[in-house]
């Protein structure tokens, strides 16, 4: 019963039958035979680390298809089991007015206490609690982002879930899916090119070397491509400074995942702020003349994947956003969809709760114009004995002391839930190492500061380890506990909406600005920015800007360096600490434990 962090699990030959596939649950049906426990009844639960989701055979994408009333009609497919939904079949469920659409389903949003190297498993939470609240009956839909390639072949391995919960096939969903990242790194690579052949020949547009904002985009961790020089050679002139950011990072991503329609992602994309003229006017991607151009590129891009969950369940993987760059979520358009077609949507928001879910909250649900009726916040012991001064190389180490002493992180993430007018359940997701005295004492820190919780093992369990959570969080969504409210108001002055996220979400007492961040707040305010919503980037490690700050900071200041104009997407991008858009590998990446056997059998993307 070993849980993976985040991730897939290693792979055994185990190969499940199709037809056997088909005693999962379907949709209504509170009634569930046990997928593993049927099929391979001589597993034990601690055997479950040793099989993956590429030993089951996914059902037929049609079956999962219809269970949201679509019919084969209305897919795009990508082999057996995967495919895309028809911009027709949205326009039909949607209508022309999809921002207007009323939503059958409730929306629950998984968040998470601060993270640690540990591992909080939020992916997994969500895959495992969609999988529970249909063996409870209820047509459950989980919509998750699409993992980057770069984390995936560096540090965090693959996105799928783990264990018992997952999204299959999972290989496929973290390699190269339905090409959706290919696409986005095409699109904003073409402007960056549009861009330097503008300089090249003179045109109208008359940017500034200096000044152009556009870098270029690839989708893996390269450190050495954060900055460079380009035009080098005879021909290539003007020589000039330029970068790459990771794919996930760009405006395209953002703009695609805030879009509910070509005309809308046409829009956002042709005001994408690109550079500056030698007179200091604003150029943007309609002065280029190739918004058309540029979301061609997208047109299958923006359609939701439709796959599903190892125990039978749909799920739309759809839009990577980072969460400490940007607004960390799957796309709206499949949000919509889902909540459209089923009584429950489970998603999720990236890394803790004061990053991913603050900017759901105040960004996406408000371009989206839904709100979740509950909130699921993952804590585990190893992030509470860590954020109580334990390292990680003892984190498995029974002590209740520890836990106690790291409460002060979860009870701010409580306290940060309310402030939007929501309540939670927090989801106390078991590892082998804890004990029970540990997780008493992580229930009554949960319970003082008046928010119940739930102790899960979806991992080695899957939907059957939360049934008592998937419950709560029923009863939760059916109350009149929540009454949802945004942070702040978009028409405030931009240092006050900073203000507000940096006191209220992490807790600061006051924000510093560098010199560069006040001449980007001037600009901001001339051209008339000022009225967008702001989406912090900040490390993901803290509550503060601070990485090595654990626990609950106090007294601390937040720094903005520099304010990032993201007109496309539709939000400003204030930069704290050392926060970079393009990750690095790590001493031993998890690549170098990634092979294929003749039968093209993968292992170790995990």
């Amino acid at each position: 019963m070993i849980p993976a962090p985040s991730t897939t699990i290693l792979v055994s030959r185990v190969r499940i039958r199709r037809s056997s596939l088909h005693l999962c649950n379907t949709a209504g049906s509170a009634t569930f035979v046990g997928f593993f426990s049927v099929l391979i009844p001589h597993i034990l639960p601690g055997e479950v680390a040793t099989m993956s989701a590429t030993a089951a055979s996914p059902r037929p994408i049609g079956d999962i298809a219809r269970m949201l009333d679509l019919s084969p009609d209305d897919l795009v497919p990508f082999g057996n089991d995967k495919a895309k939904v028809r911009i027709q079949a949205i326009r039909r469920i949607l209508g022309e007015d999809p921002a207007a659409q009323p939503a059958r389903g409730r929306l629950v949003l998984v968040s998470a206490m601060t993270p640690t190297p540990a591992g909080e498993g939020k992916t997994t939470m969500s895959i495992g609690l969609t999988q529970a609240l249909r063996r409870a009956g209820k047509n459950a839909t989980v919509c998750l982002r699409e993992p980057s390639l770069g984390p995936c072949l560096g540090r965090k391995g693959g996105a799928t879930g783990g264990g018992r919960s997952q999204v299959i096939p999972a290989h496929d969903i973290n390699l190269h899916f339905t090409g959706d990242l290919h696409a986005i790194t095409t699109a904003h690579n073409l402007i960056a090119a549009t861009i330097d052949n503008s300089i090249h020949f003179g045109t109208d547009s008359g940017f500034a070397p200096g000044e152009v904002l556009w870098r270029r985009v690839i989708d893996m961790n390269d450190r050495t491509l954060r900055e460079t020089v380009i035009g080098l050679g005879r021909v290539n002139h003007p020589i000039r400074q330029g970068g790459f950011d990771i794919t996930a990072s760009s405006e395209i991503m953002a703009s695609l995942c805030l879009s509910l329609s070509y005309a809308e992602l046409k829009e956002r994309i042709g005001r994408i702020l690109v550079g500056f003229t030698r007179e200091g006017d604003p150029v943007v991607v309609s002065q280029l003349g190739i918004q058309g151009a540029v979301a061609a590129l997208l047109r299958d891009a923006l359609l939701p994947n439709l796959v599903q969950t190892l125990e039978g369940g749909p799920a739309f993987v759809h839009g990577g956003p980072f969460a400490n760059i940007a607004q960390g979520t799957s796309s709206i358009l499949a949000t919509k969809l889902a909540l459209a077609t089923s009584d429950y949507v489970v998603t999720e928001a990236g890394f803790g709760f004061d990053l991913g879910a603050e900017k759901f909250f105040d960004i996406v649900c408000q371009y989206g114009k839904f709100a979740p009726c509950a909130v699921v916040l993952v804590a585990t012991i190893r992030a509470l004995k860590m954020h109580g001064g334990i390292p990680l190389k003892k984190a498995n180490e029974p002590d209740p002391e520890a836990v106690e002493r790291g409460r002060g992180n979860l009870e701010k993430h409580i306290e940060n839930i309310r402030k939007f007018g929501m309540r939670s359940v927090v989801a106390l997701n078991r590892f082998p190492s804890d004990t029970d005295e540990e997780l008493a004492a992580a229930a009554r820190i949960c319970a003082d500061a008046g928010e119940d919780s739930s102790v899960v093992t979806f991992f080695t369990e899957g939907g059957g380890g939360g049934l008592e959570l998937a419950q709560k969080v029923i009863d939760l969504a059916h109350g009149n506990a929540c009454s949802f409210k945004t942070l702040y108001d978009w028409n405030m002055p931009v240092k006050d909406k900073i203000a507000i996220v940096a006191r209220e979400m992490y807790g600061a007492e006051a924000v510093d600005y560098r010199p560069e961040a006040e001449r980007s707040l001037h600009r901001i305010d001339k051209l008339g920015f000022d009225n967008l919503p702001v989406c912090i980037a900040k490390t993901q490690q803290s509550l503060s800007d601070n990485p090595d700050l654990l626990g609950r900071p106090k007294d601390f200041l937040v720094t903005v360096r520099d304010v990032v104009i993201c007109s496309g997407a539709g939000f400003l991008v204030p930069l704290t600490g050392d926060i970079m858009r393009m990750p690095g590998l790590p001493r031993k990446p998890a690549a170098q434990s990634i092979n294929i056997d003749d039968d093209g059998v993968i292992t170790g993307l995990a």
